[in-house]
C-alpha cells in the first residue's frame, strides 16, 4: 500500500507540473492542489513510520501537522511569527482560517529536510551532530521557502502578503518564522530520538527524491511565471544541499 500511495503522488506530481508550470488547471480543478499536498504529506509519513515504527512515525506526523496548523492559524489571526498573511480558497478544508492542507505541506517540507539533514551532520560527533542536525535541517526548509513563497505569492496567489519586503514582498519576519518553526520541530525529533528501525535505503531515496522534485516544480512555475531570480538563487542552494547529502552518504557508506 505505501508503495502505491508513492506511486499515485509521482503521477499526480506529473499532472500537477504539467497544469501548473504552464497554467492550464482549469477553475474546476483547483480541488485538485489540496490531493497533491494531502498526497506528498502522507508520504512523508510513510518515510518516517518506515524510518522509525508505525507508532513513533504516526505520533511525530501528527505533532508536525497540528502544531503546524496552530502557528499558522495564529499567523493569520494575530501576525505572529511570520508576519500579516491570508490564504485564498483553492486550499480546501480550513480549521479557523487556516487550510487543513497547510499541516501536511509542513509534513511533506520536514521529511525532506530530515532525510538531508540526518545524512549530512551523521558522524560528526555526539554533541555538535544534535545541533548541526537542527540547524542544517532548518536551512534546508527555508531554501524550500525561498522558492515555495514567491510562487505560491507572487505567480498563483494561494495566500496573499499584507506587508513588504526585499525578497518579492516577503517579509524577512517569514523566513525567521520558517527557521524558528522547522528547528522547534528538528529539535522535537532529537529529544525523542528514536533509534531506526531499519537499513533499507528505498525510502530515504524516495524522500531525497521528492525535495527534487518539489524544488524542480517549484522552479519551473517561477521561470513560466516571472521570477526567474528565485528559482536560480534556490536551484544553486539544491545543488549545494544535493552535494552535501550525496558526498556524507558515500563517506557514511564507505566507512
Amino acid at each position: 500500500m505505501s508503495s502505491l500511495i508513492y506511486r499515485f503522488f509521482i503521477f499526480w506530481y506529473i499532472c500537477g507540473v504539467i497544469l501548473l508550470a504552464f497554467n492550464l488547471l482549469p477553475p474546476w480543478l483547483e480541488w485538485a492542489n489540496s490531493v497533491f499536498l494531502i498526497t506528498a504529506g502522507i508520504v512523508a509519513s510513510i518515510y518516517f513510520c518506515k524510518q522509525y515504527g508505525t507508532a513513533g512515525g504516526l505520533t511525530y506526523s501528527l505533532i508536525i501537522i497540528i502544531v503546524s496548523i496552530y502557528v499558522e492559524h495564529l499567523g493569520v489571526a494575530y501576525s505572529f511569527l511570520f508576519g500579516s498573511y491570508s490564504y485564498n480558497t483553492n486550499f480546501g478544508i480550513k480549521i479557523f482560517d487556516t487550510p487543513l492542507t497547510i499541516g501536511f505541506a509542513w509534513l511533506l517540507i520536514m521529511g525532506c529536510s530530515h532525510e538531508l539533514a540526518k545524512v549530512i551532520t551523521q558522524d560528526i560527533g555526539k554533541i555538535a551532530r544534535p545541533i548541526a542536525f537542527i540547524l542544517v535541517g532548518a536551512l534546508i526548509a527555508v531554501t524550500m521557502d525561498l522558492i515555495l513563497d514567491p510562487v505560491s505569492f507572487k505567480v498563483k496567489q494561494y495566500w496573499i502578503w499584507q506587508g513588504s519586503g526585499f525578497y518579492y514582498d516577503i517579509p524577512l519576519s517569514n523566513f525567521i518564522g520558517w527557521f524558528l518553526l522547522s528547528a522547534l520541530f528538528h529539535l522535537f525529533f532529537i529529544l525523542w530520538s528514536p533509534p531506526a528501525k531499519t537499513r533499507e535505503t528505498i525510502w530515504p531515496n524516495r524522500m531525497s527524491l521528492m525535495f527534487g522534485l518539489i524544488i524542480f516544480m517549484f522552479c519551473l512555475i517561477a521561470f513560466t511565471g516571472g521570477i526567474a531570480g528565485a528559482a536560480i538563487l534556490v536551484i544553486f542552494l539544491t545543488a549545494f544541499w544535493y552535494g552535501m547529502y550525496f558526498w556524507r552518504r558515500k563517506v557514511y557508506v564507505g566507512s
